[in-house]
């Protein structure tokens, strides 16, 4: 695959102003992980999304907007006490609040794709968050084609300002964020 960057995008759009195209998201070709220190071995793991809409504008690129509900209560590590004290009270707590949700508030293009950010809530507590975004299309297709895409979001957050605290002697505070979303334009 290679990157089909949005400022490509801007640059091959027509001059007549579309509205924003709607995607459906692919759960079978997505992951949604996670990463966090934990001495020497980081803790992995991913988490299903319950939910997502999902609109890119690629004439103008601040028009785009995105919901993403992750199901925080069927979230999974690389090992397996981990995912217990994951969901436990002291930090994702997902008996009350099973799930985790992200808003964008602003969509901005850069020189390798866009920066989203949004309102990230987490245990009932929301922060701005700030995602990097970088748009694939399959190898070969046509440099405009927008049917079939992968977007890549990275980013970081830190768990304490969430108030997910618990095992801080243990596992670091910041949890690195690596989504690969398959979309495709919504009929």
């Amino acid at each position: 695959m290679r990157p089909l960057l949005l400022a490509l995008m801007l640059a091959a759009a027509s001059p007549a102003v579309a509205a924003p195209i709607r995607y459906h998201y692919d759960a079978a070709g997505s992951t949604v992980g996670f990463e966090a220190d934990f001495g020497q071995t980081p803790i992995r793991g991913q988490m299903p999304v319950a939910d997502i809409t999902l609109a890119l504008d690629f004439d103008r690129v601040a028009a785009s907007h995105v919901e993403v509900t992750l199901d925080a209560a069927a979230a999974r590590a690389n090992i397996p006490f981990a995912t217990q004290a994951m969901k436990g009270e002291d930090v994702l707590a997902t008996r009350d609040h099973p799930q985790i949700r992200f808003e964008s508030t602003s969509v901005r293009p850069t020189d390798t794709g866009a920066e989203i950010t949004g309102r990230l809530t987490i245990r009932g507590i929301s922060h701005e968050a700030v995602l990097d975004a970088v748009l694939y299309r399959p190898p070969g297709s046509d440099p405009v084609e927008r049917d079939d895409l992968k977007i890549l979001l990275t980013g970081a957050v830190s768990r304490s300002a969430f108030g997910a605290t618990g095992f801080a002697h243990l596992v670091g505070d910041q949890v690195r964020l690596k989504i690969l979303a398959h979309i495709r334009r919504a009929g």
